[in-house]
């Protein structure tokens, strides 16, 4: 999904075996099958066989586990196979194992069935705290690209929203204290506070004035909790031809104009939850905006990302190459790869967004 984080999971973490992992019992009774067929000599490989139902057990259910585990109990006892005359003993202890996969497996697959049904109700809560931005918003085209910190989990400490308002398109993208699922509340009480105030706030310092409030009042309701975060908002003109820009302790938005990358000259305040300067007016820094502009704003987990030499990520110097004739998406997703190569393992939420004016001729 190109708003919120895939699935990630790998085979070992609660997604579907590979194919190799499920052919490997058809290979093993296909090979010991052959091998004793083809050989002049009885074989002492029964005990090959034996591993054939507990592997079942990782791709299929019980009703396969039984097959196979029979298919394995039918080939030891076959004179045609010369397996060395296995002993009852040997018998009893593949039916035993077999009989005891097939329990595994049926609980495996009741477990599966609960684990599925228990993620989707999570996807679908956490896609409701942070929806995927419309491809088109107003005048804009939107991408938003996020990839939390946490594995298995699609909302951590950063989030995003692009709104409409009789002011025009508005959008944030911030970062709470902390990541993971813990700064989830956090994240919910943020996004409700802005999709109300970009409905009833005039400008861009009030919406920001709101936020920082919000996070205030639910900081003071909990001892110690020092709730904070840093954000930038903007807003752009019902035409789209120019952006207003509010930074509270975020790395200001970059503007992407022709084959350069900008990061824009905010005025910096201080982060949401902390309080904002009594008596000092919260002012946008207004930019005038130009046909094929594009604005891309990111958390601090892509520019603190980190090779093995501690070398941070170039944004500046590699945005204009990746971004060069793509849409906002392909864009989005080109910045992740990359970040990907400098730094495998990253571990802090990555957030992106790209926005994107439409020319008139194409609204």
């Amino acid at each position: 999904m190109g708003g919120l984080d895939g699935d990630r999971r790998g085979w070992l973490r609660g997604a579907p075996p590979p194919r190799w992992v499920r052919a490997l019992p058809l290979l093993l009774i296909a090979g010991v099958c052959v091998a004793t067929l083809t050989s002049p000599e009885p074989l002492d490989i029964g005990f090959v066989l034996g591993a054939i139902p507990p592997l079942a057990v990782l791709s299929y259910g019980p009703a396969t586990t039984a097959l196979l585990g029979a298919a394995v109990v039918v080939i030891l006892n076959l004179p045609a196979f010369q397996l060395d005359r296995p002993g009852q003993t040997d018998v009893l202890t593949v039916c035993f194992v077999a009989v005891l996969s097939v329990f595994v497996a049926f609980v495996r697959r009741r477990r599966d069935a609960q684990l599925d049904t228990e993620r989707t109700t999570a996807e679908a809560a956490q896609n409701a705290v942070v929806p995927p931005v419309p491809e088109r918003v107003g005048p804009l085209r939107c991408a938003g690209l996020y990839r939390a910190a946490q594995r298995g989990t699609l909302v951590g400490g950063d989030f995003f929203d692009v709104r409409t308002s009789d002011h025009g398109v508005r959008a944030v993208l911030g970062d709470v204290q902390g990541h993971g699922l813990a700064a989830v509340a956090t994240v919910a009480s943020l996004l409700g506070a802005f999709r109300e105030a970009v409905l009833d706030q005039p400008d861009l310092g009030r919406v920001a004035a709101r936020l920082d409030r919000r996070l205030t009042v639910d900081s003071a309701r909990v001892r110690h909790a020092e709730l904070f975060a840093t954000a930038v908002l903007l807003e752009f003109t019902p035409d789209a031809d120019a952006v207003s820009v509010v930074v509270c302790g975020h790395p200001p938005p970059v503007l992407l104009r022709g084959d350069t990358a900008t990061e824009l000259d905010v005025v910096p305040w201080t982060p949401l939850g902390l309080g904002l300067p009594e008596g000092a007016p919260l002012t946008a820094r207004v930019l005038p905006l130009r046909p094929g502009d594009r604005l891309f704003l990111a958390s601090d987990g892509v520019s603190e990302a980190r090779d093995a030499a501690g070398v941070f990520y170039p944004l500046l110097d590699r945005l204009p190459g990746l971004a060069a004739g793509a849409d906002p998406a392909t864009a989005a997703e080109r910045v992740w790869r990359d970040v990907l190569r400098h730094c495998p393992d990253v571990r802090d939420d990555v957030t992106m967004l790209v926005l994107a004016p439409v020319g008139p001729a194409d609204r």
